[in-house]
């Protein structure tokens, strides 16, 4: 099923801007085809493709990485060697963000739990004065 560059950016979230920049950047699985007056035409392969690049670029993989994991599924079998490094470099740098993410949360919780108990113990005078 051929799909409009509004199509997609309707089903990936990503504004037609961002489609023609990945497109530009060499992200894509592979080049968009046109039609004869030169509109872009997208497969469900290209959206799927671009859903993984909207969660690896969400996940904090840089552009460079995602262009060279690209380039390595484009040549196909015989560099899955280098994509799961790649992929395996990008998942210690997520854990690594849960783990300071998980930090700040517990920070986070316990400045609200201890507002909340600052909260409780004053008196409740809004009776008196609405």
């Amino acid at each position: 099923m051929d799909l409009s560059i509004g199509q997609v950016a309707e089903r990936t979230g990503l504004s037609v801007h961002a489609l023609r920049f990945y497109e530009k950047e060499g992200v894509l699985a592979g080049p968009v085809r046109r039609r004869a007056g030169g509109q872009r035409v997208y497969s469900e392969h290209d959206v799927d493709w671009l859903h993984l690049c909207v969660v690896l670029r969400g996940s904090g993989m840089p552009l460079p990485e995602i262009r060279r994991y690209t380039e390595l599924a484009r040549t196909g079998s015989g560099t899955e060697p280098d994509r799961i490094a790649l992929l395996r470099e990008h998942q210690t740098r997520v854990e690594a963000q849960l783990t300071e993410l998980g930090r700040c949360l517990d920070l986070i919780k316990h400045k609200v739990a201890v507002y909340e108990d600052l909260l409780d113990q004053r008196p409740v005078d809004h009776l008196c004065n609405p």
